[in-house]
């Protein structure tokens, strides 16, 4: 069985955003990060809250697939560095903002000014819209080579996020699906 971790971007993910929704659906299988600083994000006490998260549920699953949204790309990227997990692991993330762009909020997440993207150990897929004020393509082109990723380009619907008005976002979904077969996969081996 994959469980999930779910690592929104800044302030978590509202009660219509697609990770919700997910998390809704997958109950005991999932377990969201719990920061202290949602609002003004801080880089060590996120990827730490991945952490726990992770040893959370790994007892329970044979792999985990980490989904996460915006900022909390960055996040995950940062604790695969250095993560000393023993299940197979897939980082599934949704519209990463590019932190040297105008529109990412440098001031309430300074600590994430300076990320560069980096070979992730694991299989990934990034999920992009071709209209996100945080992110243009060529950039997001760039990130997803990085982190030696998949890209899907998920049409033009802004963020992917609640004011995107994707509801449960099937797209989105298939694409995860896709992924943790791969986990379940090498689980399985």
């Amino acid at each position: 069985m994959i469980g999930h971790v779910i690592v929104p971007g800044i302030g978590g993910s509202d009660a219509t955003h697609w990770q919700t929704r997910w998390q809704q659906q997958w109950g005991a299988d999932a377990v969201r990060i719990e920061p202290v600083s949602w609002s003004h994000p801080e880089l060590g006490d996120w990827v730490t809250a991945i952490e726990r998260a992770v040893r959370a549920i790994e007892p329970r699953v044979d792999g985990i697939a980490l989904v996460a949204h915006s900022l909390g790309c960055w996040a995950v990227s940062e604790w695969l560095r250095h993560a000393p997990v023993e299940r197979p692991i897939g980082a599934f993330f949704v519209a990463p903002p590019d932190p040297a762009g105008e529109a990412f909020p440098a001031r309430d997440a300074p600590t994430f000014v300076s990320l560069r993207e980096h070979r992730l150990p694991c299989a990934s897929v990034v999920v992009a819209s071709a209209d996100d004020p945080y992110c243009d393509r060529r950039r997001v082109d760039e990130l997803a080579d990085g982190w030696g990723s998949g890209l899907l380009v998920a049409g033009s619907i802004g963020h992917i996020n609640s004011a995107s008005g994707i509801g449960d976002w099937a797209t989105g979904k298939d694409a995860l699906d896709r992924l943790e077969s791969r986990l379940a996969e090498s689980a399985s081996t």
